[in-house]
């Protein structure tokens, strides 16, 4: 069984590593961190080999059952699970119900099913399909089936009663037919905590889950864009703080870098990696720096230079426009630079200086822009590449900043690029 053990806490960040992970338990886990991000089980634009080359690849990574359920039958038929199949078996795999870049349906959950949406339309899972699943996808971590309709934003104090009742009745049955799996029930269930934006709620929700044998929590229904951030943040905390503090806390959907900060801060220990995912499919490229050192040759980490306010704000001054009439320049945050834009066309530069990812080393952002313009199924590939490598160097130094007590110069310096 795995065990979180915490070596630092900054105000309520934790700083520590989940140990004792896959069926050898030699595998470890360092918190604050986050999972890698799959679609259909494979990481998007790449290949295995691909894959290989970005530093810092987490150890666990996140496959979403909304995207793997209509495949039941073909896992079920090959036995020997999707890690096998999709050929991630040198790694944990962690299954959450939804896809936190996918928006959920609402109105489609019952007392008895929770609908989820995959390329084929709607399936519905009753706690016994659920199992079922878990049985034909042999995965090591499990979030275990709840109403997670109610996102933080404005619900009805009835509605999300309903959420906390039926998710709770769902786990339970879940954690009872598990139990007389032997195929199952070793494995890591993860609870999730819902109620919408209601903290009484959520604090039931927590607390009961809390009372169950699960190995971790979900902070479920916080991604998306409606609710105000403080008002997130506040619940987040109030959550967090009813939870005990030898497990885990995911939290999907709020991956922005300041963000991150934010939820670290109120003690959520791990992030799903699909910020990346949303920045390339916008043609764009991670470009911030995370240097909190004041000398950086004393950085653990190789950090670039601070970029100029130009480029932190994406080109917002810069009268040139994208070619790409249908680029949503309103998604576009301050920690990322939009490749398609003219600009970028003589930009001979690495997408950021002193990257070492495969893309930077090798191309230019001008090369990358032609990709984009030139609809290129390679662009997509070297943004994910240097993307992804990006995203990973932000939590190691997130974690170098902690064990050095400058988490707080940290997140100044994210805070400062955002403005």
């Amino acid at each position: 069984m795995m065990k979180l053990t915490i070596s630092a806490v900054t105000g309520r960040a934790r700083l520590g590593v989940i140990s004792s992970l896959g069926q050898s338990g030699e595998k470890t886990l360092e918190v604050p961190g986050c999972l890698l991000y799959t679609r259909t089980a494979s990481p998007p634009h790449l290949t295995h080999d691909t894959l290989q080359s970005i530093a810092g690849v987490p150890p666990v990574t996140h496959v979403t059952l909304s995207t793997l359920a209509e495949h039941q039958e073909v896992l079920e038929e090959y036995k020997e699970g999707i890690g096998q199949f999709a050929g991630l078996s040198d790694t944990l795999l962690y299954c959450s119900v939804n896809d936190p870049v996918a928006p959920t349906a609402p109105g489609y959950n019952t007392n008895k099913t929770v609908s989820v949406w995959g390329s084929g339309g709607r399936l519905e899972l009753t706690p016994q399909k659920f199992v079922s699943l878990q049985r034909a996808l042999r995965v090591d971590w499990i979030q275990c089936l709840s109403d997670g309709e109610v996102m933080a934003d404005g619900c009805s104090r009835k509605r999300a009663r309903k959420s906390v009742d039926r998710s709770l009745a769902f786990l339970d049955e879940c954690l009872q037919l598990m139990s007389e799996s032997e195929a199952l029930k070793q494995k890591v269930v993860i609870g999730a905590i819902e109620g919408g934006d209601l903290q009484e709620e959520r604090l039931r929700s927590a607390r009961e889950t809390a009372k169950r044998p699960v190995s971790g929590f979900l902070l479920d229904g916080f991604q998306g864009r409606s609710g105000s951030h403080e008002a997130k943040m506040d619940l987040i905390s109030a959550v967090t703080a009813e939870l005990p503090e030898d497990k885990p806390r995911i939290i999907h959907g709020l991956g922005r870098p300041d963000q991150v900060l934010d939820c670290i801060e109120r003690g959520v220990d791990l992030f799903d990696s699909s910020f990346p995912y949303e920045v390339t499919e916008r043609g764009c490229a991670l470009c911030f720096t995370h240097q909190y050192q004041p000398d950086p040759e004393t950085a653990g980490d190789p950090q670039p230079p601070v970029l100029d306010e130009e480029e932190l704000r994406n080109g917002e001054k810069n009268e040139e426009k994208s070619e790409d009439p249908e680029t949503e320049r309103r998604d576009v945050t301050a920690y990322e630079i939009c490749l398609k834009e003219r600009r970028f066309r003589e930009d001979f530069r690495p997408l950021q200086d002193g990257c070492t990812c495969y893309c930077c080393r090798h191309h230019s952002r001008a090369y990358v822009h032609h990709l984009l313009t030139a609809k290129e199924l390679l662009a997509g590939i070297l943004l994910m590449m240097h993307n992804f490598q990006r995203y990973f160097s932000f939590f190691r130094c997130v974690r170098q900043a902690m064990s050095d007590g400058r988490f707080i110069h940290l997140k100044k310096e994210i805070q400062r690029q955002s403005a």
